[in-house]
C-alpha cells in the first residue's frame, strides 16, 4: 500500500496523525509525506511515478481543505498524474490500481446537510477527487472521512482508527483475487 500523505501542518492534526499511524502499520506500507518531501513544491515526478508503479493500492491521506485536498496534493496530482502516463494516449500506468481517499474534515456530519453550514452533503465534494482516480483508470474505493476532526474526543478517535484498520483489509482486497471496489 502506498500512502500519499499531504498535511501542511501535520503536528497540529492528531486525527490525520492517528490515521497515518494505522495506515503505515499495514504490512508493506510505504509513506510519501509530501509536505516533508517537497516543502518548496518542487516535486520529483519520476520518484513519485516510480512509487505509484510499485503499488497496487494507493491511499490519498489528507485533510479536507476548501472542499478538496491541500494545495501540495493538488499540485502533486497536476504534476505526477500526467498525460501519456496516467491518462490519455498511452497513459495506462495506473489502470486497475485501487485508490482510496482517507480524510479528516473539520466540519461535523451535520454541517454537510442542506440545513448545515456547508449546505450540501459531503458526497458532493468527493466527485473531483473520485473522478481524478477514475479518469486514470483506477478502481475507486468509497472515502473514509472522519468528521468533526477539531473536536473529536480521544475515545471517539480510537473508534475511528479501529474502523479504518478494519476497512484497510477490505481495501487491500480490491483488485486482488476478484475483489471489487464498493
Amino acid at each position: 500500500m502506498l500512502i500519499i500523505h499531504a498535511h501542511p501542518r501535520p503536528s497540529q492534526s492528531r486525527v490525520v496523525k492517528d490515521l497515518l499511524s494505522v495506515l503505515q502499520s499495514r504490512p508493506g506500507a510505504e509513506v510519501r509525506s509530501l509536505y516533508q518531501l517537497y516543502p518548496d513544491f518542487d516535486i520529483d515526478v519520476e520518484a513519485e511515478q516510480q512509487a505509484l508503479l510499485r503499488a497496487q493500492h494507493i491511499v490519498w491521506l489528507a485533510p479536507v481543505y476548501w472542499y478538496s485536498v491541500p494545495a501540495l496534493m493538488k499540485h502533486w496530482i497536476d504534476q505526477v498524474l500526467s498525460h501519456g502516463w496516467a491518462y490519455g494516449h498511452g497513459g495506462e500506468a495506473l489502470k486497475g490500481k485501487a485508490c482510496w481517499w482517507v480524510a479528516s474534515a473539520g466540519g461535523s456530519q451535520e454541517a454537510y446537510t442542506p440545513d448545515g453550514m456547508h449546505k450540501r452533503p459531503f458526497a458532493d465534494y468527493v466527485a473531483p477527487v473520485e473522478h481524478t482516480a477514475r479518469f486514470c483508470g483506477m478502481q475507486w474505493f468509497a472515502p473514509f472521512v472522519v468528521h468533526g476532526g477539531h473536536s473529536t474526543a480521544p475515545e471517539e478517535l480510537s473508534r475511528w482508527c479501529a474502523s479504518l484498520k478494519s476497512q484497510c483489509e477490505a481495501f487491500e482486497s480490491v483488485g486482488v483475487q476478484g475483489g471489487t471496489a464498493p
